[in-house]
């Protein structure tokens, strides 16, 4: 069997036709297997959907009850059957539930990552690494600048102003999915103990995570809290609340944002951040490379991000690559800025 016999782009995403299923489909399709809970990937009013629990629940608290005809919860390590198409679900360490699908008919395997990540992270379980023949992965990060570094160290540099400004209030915008509670457990784990206030976007998710054994509190709503209780705080937000009206209850706030995309400082400066924080839940250049020389995959295919270099640097290592191009996947994700992300 050809690879794109067994999975091949499709308008509505990729496409399993042997095994009857989608995976992350950009549009409605009767059977959808959904990597993670990021809604450019985890779309509603698929016929069914099958995924690890947290991403169904992330669904849930997104979409509502009837976000799909109907759901079947995966556990990592789970291998289900589709029409003699067999389906296993890996991690990927890149937010609560998110992962891998290995698929695999005829002696072929092929495993779509969706997003991932394989740096430190308290709050998912980590990545794990799928020997396969043909290896789908993203390429947010995919150029030789993007290298992350150490996120404790980032959020060294977050206590380290709070201790400096202590009249100030520091805002950290960071996504509300994954961004943020990783976020959090970092600053729990160099030892701030203070109540950190969640703008109300944050809060739904912030709290199941919570709910699924990850130690994250105290909170407070910013919603309510007098100016004079912000003073000294740390607030989390999505990017976009940074600039907006929302913003100005805050005392002289300094103003942080946590992005893999930090690590371009003009980004930074365009979006009047004043502290740039270089975390992320997508592999570097590094983390690319390494993790698809380390899969063992003599075929590399590119879904999204920076497909050129990455298919260049697989090319040159006589990997076959391909970009795949498909559209509707990083629009919701931690490129976006504080000018042009949507609030939630």
């Amino acid at each position: 069997m050809r690879p794109d016999q067994l999975l091949a782009p499709t308008p509505s995403g990729l496409c399993c036709k042997p095994g009857g299923f989608y995976i992350d489909p950009v549009r409605a399709v009767d059977r959808a297997l959904i990597t993670h809970g990021h809604s450019d990937h985890a779309r509603p009013g698929h016929g069914s959907v099958l995924a690890t629990q947290e991403t169904l629940d992330m669904m849930r608290l997104r979409y509502g009850e009837n976000f799909a005809g109907s759901t079947q919860a995966i556990r990592y390590g789970e291998t289900v059957t589709l029409d003699g198409v067999t389906a296993t679900f890996r991690p990927a360490g890149h937010v609560l539930g998110s992962a891998q699908i290995a698929v695999e008919s005829g002696g072929l395997r092929i495993v779509a990552s969706g997003d991932y990540k394989d740096a430190y992270d308290p709050t998912c379980a980590p990545f794990e690494l799928v020997k396969c023949d043909v290896f789908i992965t993203e390429a947010t990060f995919g150029l030789p600048v993007f290298r992350h570094g150490d996120a404790a160290h980032e959020v060294a540099k977050l206590l380290h102003s709070v201790s400096v400004f202590p009249e100030r209030a520091h805002l950290v915008g960071a996504y509300s999915l994954g961004k943020a509670q990783r976020v959090i457990a970092l600053i729990r784990q160099a030892g701030y103990d203070k109540p950190i206030y969640l703008h109300g976007a944050m809060e739904k998710i912030t709290y199941y995570y919570e709910s699924r054994g990850i130690p994250l509190g105290p909170f407070l709503p910013v919603r309510g809290a007098a100016k004079t209780d912000l003073a000294g705080s740390i607030a989390l937000c999505p990017p976009s609340a940074l600039n907006d009206v929302w913003a100005r209850r805050f005392p002289d706030p300094v103003t942080a944002f946590a992005s893999g995309w930090m690590r371009v400082r003009a980004r930074a400066r365009q979006g009047g951040i004043q502290l740039p924080l270089v975390v992320s839940d997508h592999a570097d250049w590094d983390g690319l490379t390494a993790t698809i020389a380390a899969t063992g995959a003599s075929e590399v295919w590119v879904t999204h991000g920076q497909e050129d270099a990455l298919v260049h640097w697989c090319q040159m290592r006589q990997l076959k690559a391909r970009p795949l191009a498909i559209v509707g996947y990083g629009d919701e994700d931690e490129g976006a800025t504080p000018a042009d992300e949507a609030t939630e």
